[in-house]
């Protein structure tokens, strides 16, 4: 195991265990069960990419649950939602501004030499291989690169 994130987050269990913060300390065991679920899943060690993947998903299926009760009318479950993404977004990285994102991804669809929305999947590989992988969010990057497309 050689995430400092994820031995951050499991530090912060126990800390928020003594606080008696339920909602923090529920927060954080679920994304611990997550984590190790992913790795097990994956059967690899935990490490920063497995941590952070994990914790992008959990944040982007939390945000459309979280509209999904906006549209319902249920307030009490959109804070409770909103609460637990400000707590699991404290440990992912900040992003990439969008300029750098644009120059990274312009320079990998120069590099692929793609050309199409076909070779889409190319570009994302490519990607995926950058040493700034870890800053980039993938659901956002992709509607980029369709844009850049023909």
């Amino acid at each position: 195991m050689s995430s400092p994130t994820y031995d951050q987050l499991r530090a912060d269990i126990v800390t928020a265990m003594k606080a008696r913060d339920a909602a923090t300390t529920t927060a954080l065991r679920t994304m611990d069960a997550a984590i190790k679920r992913a790795a097990m899943d994956a059967n690899k060690d935990i490490d920063e990419a497995l941590t952070f993947a994990t914790l992008r998903k959990a944040v982007k299926n939390l945000s459309d649950a979280r509209a999904e009760f906006e549209k319902g009318g249920r307030a009490d479950l959109v804070a409770a939602n909103s609460a637990e993404i400000s707590i699991l977004e404290k440990y992912l990285p900040k992003g990439l501004d969008q300029a750098k994102l644009e120059a990274l991804v312009a320079e990998v669809i120069a590099a692929t030499g793609a050309t199409t929305k076909k070779e889409m999947g190319k570009v994302i590989g490519a990607l995926k291989q950058r040493p700034e992988a870890a800053l980039i969010d993938f659901g956002a990057v992709s509607k980029l690169v369709q844009s850049k497309l023909v």
